[in-house]
């Protein structure tokens, strides 16, 4: 069995989906690689480091004699037309954005798994992309925004007076609102934070945060699979106006809301922005180019940049690509994770019926599987 590891060529993309380290884990399931040539230069593995490791590594893949194909980003239309019948298709495909790419695969009879679908269940937790992404997002939003804050972070007592600690206020309390909090802990801030899921407040109050209760109807995530529901327009009018006062009274504002395939939601309005001090910081995850804002306004996703008041936004998109060895490292292992239950001894073992493999298949044998998916494909045609 062939897996083929493409080049990603997305600008600013620097992670690789498979690591030497994987390359030898897959060889004892039966499975030969073959890497494109520089496919982990950005993530500062050289093309010797996968031959020691037992891939082949070719100047340019042939796509139509991958038994599966390992990706990051979602191919071209071209690329997914050259794939072969039955072959594989594993990687973060954009589900809810295809641009066509599934009308593709679906007439071509690959099949697709999007690894962005995987249920919200144990068994998949060593599968979960996005939480493994969204940890080093996390993580890196606050090293950002240390970086841009004119003030330091931990409070220091000298000679010279007494330094009091940077006010972070964390906005989402998943993975990489967890992450983000935990590090400005490290780093010394007092750190707030706010999620609309009531189940969070014990999770933000383990990591050392004060947890911002809103006299507003709190979610019972029991419902929908563990995420945030997306809010009315009058609901996030409310939250935007309580939470106005912890976003102008801190140092640091990390943001992390975000609706899978529909518009980041609007928190932090311009007027609310223009109150904070000069010299504060707001990192926004939610920054979504296509939809041209994210979290907050004033927020220009893919770039840095300062207001008038001297507030400075992080609208930077892919922040674990700025962390590539170690983002590359854990997309591997969760690649590895799911590689192992759908191939045995060599030989794809395909079961759509297992929980696991229905929840994230989109595309087989000619047809899309997956309700909502064949949905948005029908409504653009």
């Amino acid at each position: 069995m062939r897996l083929h590891v493409p080049k990603q060529t997305r600008p600013g993309e620097t992670r690789t989906p498979i690591t030497p380290s994987a390359v030898k884990k897959l060889g004892k399931l039966g499975i030969d690689v073959v890497v494109q040539a520089g496919a982990g230069t950005g993530s500062y593995i050289d093309d010797e480091a996968y031959t020691q490791a037992g891939a082949s590594v070719v100047e340019a893949l042939d796509w139509g004699e991958a038994d599966i194909v390992a990706t990051l980003e979602p191919p071209t239309d071209e690329q997914a037309g050259a794939m072969k019948q039955d072959a594989v298709l594993i990687g973060m495909l954009e589900p809810l954005n295809p641009d066509g790419l599934f009308g593709v695969l679906k007439d071509h009879g690959v099949t697709a798994f999007s690894l962005e679908l995987l249920p919200r269940i144990s068994r998949a937790q060593s599968m979960d992309v996005l939480s493994s992404q969204a940890n080093l997002a996390g993580y890196k939003a606050v090293m950002l925004a240390a970086d841009h804050c004119p003030k330091m972070f931990p409070m220091m007592i000298t000679a010279a007076g007494t330094i009091a600690p940077a006010k972070a206020f964390v906005i989402g309390a998943g993975v990489a609102g967890l992450q983000a909090i935990a590090t400005a802990k490290r780093l010394g801030a007092v750190v707030e934070a706010f999620d609309v899921r009531s189940v969070t407040k014990e999770q933000v109050q383990s990591l050392g945060a004060r947890f911002v209760e809103l006299p507003t109807a709190a979610q019972d995530d029991a419902s929908t699979g563990g995420y945030a529901r997306e809010q009315t327009e009058e609901e996030r009018r409310k939250q935007s106006a309580l939470m106005s006062k912890h976003v102008i009274g801190a140092d640091v504002v990390i943001t992390t809301a975000a609706v899978p395939g529909k518009a980041p939601p609007m928190l932090i309005p311009a007027d609310t922005a223009h109150q904070m001090a000069p010299g504060s910081v707001i990192v926004d995850l939610g920054a979504s180019p296509e939809h041209g804002h994210g979290n907050c306004e004033l927020t220009r996703p893919g770039e840095v940049h300062q207001t008038d008041h001297g507030v400075t936004l992080v609208g930077l998109t892919n922040l674990p690509a700025l962390m590539p060895v170690n983002a590359s490292q854990v997309y591997a292992n969760n690649l590895l994770a799911f590689l192992g239950e759908i191939v045995a001894d060599g030989q794809l073992k395909l079961d759509l019926e297992d929980e696991v493999q229905k929840g994230c298949v989109v595309t087989h044998r000619g047809a899309i599987v997956n309700d909502k998916i064949r949905e948005a494909v029908e409504s653009r045609a």
